[in-house]
């Protein structure tokens, strides 16, 4: 363990976990306060980094620095394209997808929380916005943050050598400083960062296989189905880091990306072949229709809207973002860095559009045809929306306990993946360290959970929310330097081989 960021970020997240139990209210309260702060007054700088991630990107593809190969010598890739590509999805959004397939498109055409560009509710305009406004939260802009962390992490780790951190992407523009307080406090913010964000992401996939299983079963939707769906999760979890990555993440993302295409197939034929083939061109053409609009942030007559969804997604990604780039880089070594990039934001987005054309375009029309629950109130429990819109489709019950399996091992993936990450920092950058460590931080996630829930509930699993995003304000300047450090090392490497 580092002998100052593991001390220092334990004691920290368990100051932030005390104070959270010890007056919820309170803690809520500010915590709220502070993301709302971020959210209202930063809204032009989320969206203009946001942007900024996609232009770099598409930079790093045409210009010479993506030749670079991420690894020295002849390293090449350790995993298959499916291999890779399935852990890429199930640790970036697979539990998301499921969470807000069905809700976000539905919330966005039925104006839950009003609708994108003010455009008027549960008309066909609003069915196209809503399509649209959902890829372009789940497309390519998130996939950009994860990509440039990934690519950071990477390419100083292992073609230079230097720490497994993202305070190896400042050493081109501060030197030797990188090793000092300040690499420092960039390892313990992101500690804090991927911790409470994956707690908070454990808390909400509780209460949706808490909701879906009381749904099915009949049983009792309550704190102990919860509390005993984040105990099974954090077991597997703790076997699936024990294992190691071949063992253990690996196989579950294979796993992952089987069940998913299956749920996919039921969805797709319960629904209408013809209907999703259709839906898939018209889901295309609304990303590409409203993509600049949405990546605007000046004169905008949706702003409680543009606030508290994209602005808001924007924050979340950057929470997610230090563990998942983490360990993109960690399963991307023996790629350049354009095959990199071409990899993280094409595949992913790709696999966005089926799933929610699948499910959020079928959820739409199931809403405007008076079809289902959907019609009337299904956005009064967004952890039952999903579960609504397959019990109107063939085999309900079984795509329901598909639907929960699923998700359960999404969340075992993810809290691997973070586990991982947040070990690595916290034993300042090694990656051998001995299962035993690992499957302490898995503990470390899971208790902050329980507390946060046992006292708390889902208020308190909110405040925590509401602290990761507040704290994505920071993350997302730190990011411009990392970009600019990235780019300076990229091409004076190409320089130096040419």
């Amino acid at each position: 363990m580092h002998r100052i960021v593991c001390p220092v970020a334990l004691i920290l997240i368990a100051a932030l976990v005390v104070y959270s139990i010890a007056d919820p209210a309170r803690a809520g309260e500010l915590l709220n306060a502070a993301k709302n702060w971020t959210i209202n007054n930063f809204d032009w700088f989320y969206i203009i980094s946001g942007n900024a991630f996609v232009l770099f990107c598409a930079l790093l593809v045409v210009t010479p620095a993506g030749s670079v190969r991420i690894g020295r010598g002849e390293t090449r890739p350790e995993y298959g394209a499916v291999s890779y590509f399935s852990m890429l999805f199930a640790a970036g959004m697979g539990v998301g997808l499921l969470f807000w397939g069905v809700a976000e498109p539905l919330a966005y055409y039925s104006g839950w929380y009003k609708t994108p560009l003010g455009v008027t509710q549960n008309t066909p305009e609003a069915m196209h916005a809503a399509m649209g406004a959902t890829m372009f939260h789940w497309g390519l802009h998130p996939w950009a943050v994860y990509c440039i962390v990934a690519l950071v992490i990477g390419y100083f780790a292992y073609n230079r050598g230097l720490q497994n951190s993202l305070r190896s992407g400042l050493q081109p523009l501060i030197g030797a400083a990188h090793k000092g307080w300040i690499g420092h406090v960039v390892d313990i913010f992101t500690i804090l960062l991927t911790t409470f964000g994956l707690a908070t992401s454990l808390g909400l996939g509780a209460l949706q296989a808490s909701a879906g299983i009381s749904h099915v079963f009949g049983t009792p939707d309550s704190f102990a189905m919860q509390a005993g769906f984040i105990l099974v999760v954090a077991l597997l979890s703790a076997v699936g880091v024990g294992a190691g990555m071949h063992a253990g993440i690996k196989l579950l993302s294979n796993l992952n990306m089987a069940l998913a295409l299956g749920l996919l197939v039921f969805v797709v034929l319960g629904a209408g072949v013809v209907s999703f083939i259709a839906g898939l061109g018209s889901t295309t053409a609304d990303y590409a229709h409203h993509f600049i609009p949405l990546a605007n942030w000046m004169g905008r007559n949706d702003q409680e809207w543009f606030r508290g969804w994209t602005v808001f997604y924007w924050a979340w990604w950057a929470s997610w973002a230090p563990f998942v780039g983490m360990f993109i880089a960690s399963i991307s070594r023996g790629r350049t860095v354009r095959q990199i990039v071409v990899s993280v934001m094409i595949a992913p987005t790709l696999v966005a559009l089926l799933w929610m054309t699948a499910f959020g375009g079928a959820a739409i029309h199931q809403a405007a045809g008076g079809a289902s629950q959907l019609s009337g109130s299904g956005l009064q429990d967004v952890t039952l929306t999903l579960f609504w819109f397959l019990e109107a489709l063939p085999m309900a019950q079984f795509t329901s306990v598909l639907a929960v399996v699923l998700l359960a091992i999404f969340m075992v993936t993810s809290v691997n993946s973070g586990c991982l990450v947040v070990d690595t920092l916290a034993s300042g950058g090694k990656e051998d360290t001995s299962g035993f460590q690992k499957v302490v931080w898995v503990g470390v996630i899971t208790v902050v959970t329980l507390v946060l829930f046992i006292v708390g509930g889902d208020g308190a699993l909110k405040a925590a929310q509401a602290a990761a995003i507040a704290l994505g304000l920071p993350f997302m300047a730190l990011m411009f330097l990392l970009m600019l450090g990235l780019f300076k090392a990229l091409i004076g490497e190409r320089l130096r081989k040419a």
